[in-house]
């Protein structure tokens, strides 16, 4: 099971801060499982139709992709590392972020092995059958099956094809890539909770200049951090360590910045650096958010798919195109949620319908031959 923090706050998505009481709205900043009425969801389709009913010309759209990486690296040099917060939640959303728990180590800073999509009741419940099975059944219970000898045998010549080689990162025993880590608001909280612990963090990012400000950022370590400038849709871009070396890739409000029929191929690449058993995990804007519906005519490039005032693109994603996306890749869901809240305003008075998305997918391992 998942070894709880010490931390009172539950793990968002499942947050506990209900509005049970309209008169309660300006109290807090953010309520959580916000239930949308028929006429919410009404009014935000129209709103986004209206915004989505003139679009950019073809002709003009194409610079928002060819020229994609001097837009953002225009907003880094501009906004440096000001502009957004660093995400201190990013170990509560994904424990799956920390190293598995080893003797010796705090059980309040790693995780098990065991699936996270199955309830704790219910892996209780497992374990005791498992435990009876096996009982009765002294054979079955102690003996392999091909498909366990088959995972083995294929993670050692993995763990053996990594060794040979040198990069980055090559003694550590569990590896992190964070893609499109803009100016290191998720990899310094990350390194935090990570060192001393036998793991190693790569995070990229196409902008040189955001790059650059994470290794001058005072709290840089290359020791546990490989920071570098990587374009995760140029197809032959290579990466700093072997492929089926990664346990986790994360990926948060950097995939709906890529044009969406990019977006497959994107997810299919950097799915080929998962060891057998890692997992993606996945944050971004959902559809009908309200910084969708904020949109005026004319900066609309596709579908739900537009250009912001500096160049930057953004997409807003149902739950549906998430699973569609990376189980194309291959992978296989553990969580896939539309997380809906309501963020206030309280010195404005204005109370906003926030969307977002929140995956994690797990590649399998493969079947044994019959």
């Amino acid at each position: 099971m998942r070894c709880k923090s010490s931390s009172a706050r539950p793990s968002a998505p499942l947050g506990s801060r209900i509005l049970t009481n309209p008169d309660d709205l300006f109290k807090h900043n953010m309520w959580d499982h916000v239930q949308w009425t028929d006429e919410d969801k009404e009014n935000a389709r129209q709103k986004a139709e209206e915004n989505s009913s003139v679009q950019l010309p073809l002709a003009e759209q194409g610079k928002f992709d060819t020229d994609a990486c001097q837009y953002w690296d225009k907003f880094y040099d501009m906004h440096q590392d000001k502009f957004f917060k660093d995400r201190r939640w990013m170990v509560l959303e994904f424990p799956e972020l920390l190293p598995p728990c080893s003797e010796g180590q705090n059980t309040n800073t790693c995780h098990s092995h065991q699936p996270a999509d199955i309830p704790l009741q219910r892996r209780s419940r497992m374990g005791t059958e498992m435990g009876n099975h096996q009982h009765n059944n002294p054979i079955q219970g102690h003996r392999k099956t091909d498909t366990m000898y088959y995972q083995e045998a294929a993670q050692e010549q993995n763990e053996a094809a990594v060794k040979t080689s040198s990069f980055p990162g090559q003694n550590a025993s569990f590896r992190i890539m964070e893609v499109g880590c803009g100016v290191g608001n998720s990899v310094f909280p990350i390194i935090k909770n990570i060192k001393e612990k036998d793991s190693f963090l790569y995070c990229c990012d196409f902008s040189p200049r955001a790059i650059q400000l994470v290794k001058d950022n005072p709290h840089y370590d290359d020791s546990v951090c490989h920071a570098f400038v990587h374009d995760i849709c140029e197809e032959l871009a290579s990466f700093p360590f072997p492929p089926q070396s990664l346990d986790v890739i994360l990926a948060v409000f950097v995939l709906s910045s890529i044009h969406p029929e990019r977006l497959q191929g994107v997810v299919n690449r950097l799915s080929t650096n998962l060891k057998d058993g890692g997992i993606f995990l996945f944050r971004d804007y959902g559809r009908y958010d309200f910084s969708q519906l904020r949109f005026k005519k004319g900066q609309c490039l596709s579908e739900n798919f537009y250009t912001r005032g500096d160049g930057t693109c953004v997409y807003f994603f149902t739950r549906g195109e998430v699973h569609d996306l990376f189980s194309k890749a291959g992978l296989e869901k553990i969580m896939n949620l539309e997380d809906r809240r309501l963020q206030v305003n309280r010195r404005k008075k204005i109370a906003m319908h926030r969307v977002w998305m929140q995956s994690k997918y797990r590649k399998p391992y493969p079947h044994s031959a019959s």
